[in-house]
């Protein structure tokens, strides 16, 4: 994945124990674990970066 510049989500938790980054990249986005910032990463095209959102904001991602 080409050099991205990380930030850190809105909707990370304060205390930094559950902090989500993201980079937006020319078509989408990517998203990685702050804590293992060399581990696996997401990246969604446009439109799957929509979906993902979509979904976030409307808990179907809660356990």
């Amino acid at each position: 994945m080409e050099s991205l510049s990380w930030r850190k989500s809105s909707r990370s938790s304060a205390a930094g124990a559950d902090c989500v980054e993201i980079a937006l990249v020319s078509t989408g986005a990517a998203v990685r674990d702050s804590k293992n910032a060399d581990g696996a990463r997401l990246r969604f095209g446009d439109a799957g970066w929509d979906t993902f959102l979509a979904a976030a904001k409307n808990g179907s991602f809660v356990s």
